[in-house]
């Protein structure tokens, strides 16, 4: 199983939003980028994320879990992009800043610090075990 960091923009879509779908969960669309979709590809059911808040905010507010595999993105008829579906997890105890995660040489080579720009992004245990000790989790969730 894998970690994850998915980018959305509050306005658009935020965390809030995301956990009021509940257990259904949400189509992750509108990613228009080779490299993410193919992130995309990649994850399996139950795989976890990270929810970050960019340009506003631009924290890492909760935690998602894979909850649909890759399918066609019902925002568009282009048959190249696909999306997952994810649902809400948790709330981050304490929201992680980029400010924070950029200060934390155990993360300097975090795909958020190096590929800011991409939407969906990969994330290592080691990465994904600091960033929830960095929010107050003390027990962070893993994936199944």
């Amino acid at each position: 199983m894998a970690y994850w960091l998915f980018k959305s923009e509050p306005y658009k879509f935020s965390w809030d939003m995301l956990k009021e779908k509940g257990e259904a969960g949400e189509e992750w669309d509108g990613i228009r980028n080779y490299q993410a979709r193919n992130n995309m590809r990649a994850m399996q059911l139950g795989d976890l994320g990270f929810f970050y808040h960019s340009n506003e905010g631009l924290n890492v507010v909760g935690i998602c879990e894979v909850c649909a595999l890759i399918h066609p993105d019902s925002t568009t008829d282009d048959e190249r992009w696909e999306c997952v579906d994810v649902k809400a997890v948790m709330d981050m105890p304490n929201p992680v800043s980029l400010a924070d995660v950029k200060a934390n040489p155990k993360l300097e080579k975090m795909s958020l610090v190096t590929s800011m720009r991409l939407s969906v992004q990969p994330v290592l245990l080691d990465e994904w075990l600091e960033v929830c000790r960095m929010g107050g989790l003390t027990s962070p969730p893993l994936s199944k």
